[in-house]
């Protein structure tokens, strides 16, 4: 009987292990408002998928580059990573100012993707920002695996403050091997 729980303990232990492992190949997306706090306790840099429902690139970009099991662990270790739909109808309060979706016409745009995307309004985009949660740039359309691995280490290393992205790309040797 002894070693029957001993066992069975060893094999909840491995599946446990199993499933942590696991975690760390995918991003582990929070809300806006959780990274802004989560970031006065361990400062990072926020990562922010700007997105919609319809756009065909938004989709190939989760599925094929944040879903990337090297990509996925990088964002997790380096930023607060978050997904954000710019057509959607929560309320964001940030800074003392409330955002939400406003009628601009033709689409119902949310004002925080307005101002993350500084009226850049162009999907995918990702915005970036540091660890005082103030925007770096936004970078607009979809970015392969390998594509987005120079940009990510470009604003981690923090080369955006003391180099073009072009400069630090011709300089950049490629980690990923996939």
């Amino acid at each position: 009987m002894m070693i029957h729980k001993r066992w069975l303990l060893l094999v909840l232990l491995g599946l446990a292990a199993l499933g942590a492992h696991g975690q760390e190949k995918k991003v582990q997306w929070v809300r806006f408002e959780k990274a802004v706090e989560l970031n006065k306790e361990e400062p990072k840099k926020i990562l922010i998928d700007v997105y919609t429902d319809w756009c065909g690139w938004c989709k190939k970009m989760k599925k094929e580059t944040f879903n990337h099991p090297a990509i996925a662990q990088y964002i997790n270790q380096h930023f607060y990573p978050v997904r954000f739909n710019a057509e959607g109808n929560q309320q964001v309060t940030f800074k003392g100012k409330t955002f939400k979706r406003k009628d601009t016409g033709g689409r119902k745009t949310h004002e925080l993707a307005v101002a993350l995307l500084q009226g850049r309004m162009s999907y995918p985009s990702v915005a970036y920002m540091d660890e005082n949660n103030q925007l770096i740039t936004a970078v607009p359309g979809y970015y392969s695996p390998k594509d987005i691995e120079p940009i990510l280490k470009f604003f981690t290393n923090d080369a955006y403050k003391k180099q073009s992205y072009e400069d630090f790309k011709k300089e950049f040797t490629r980690t990923l091997t996939d």
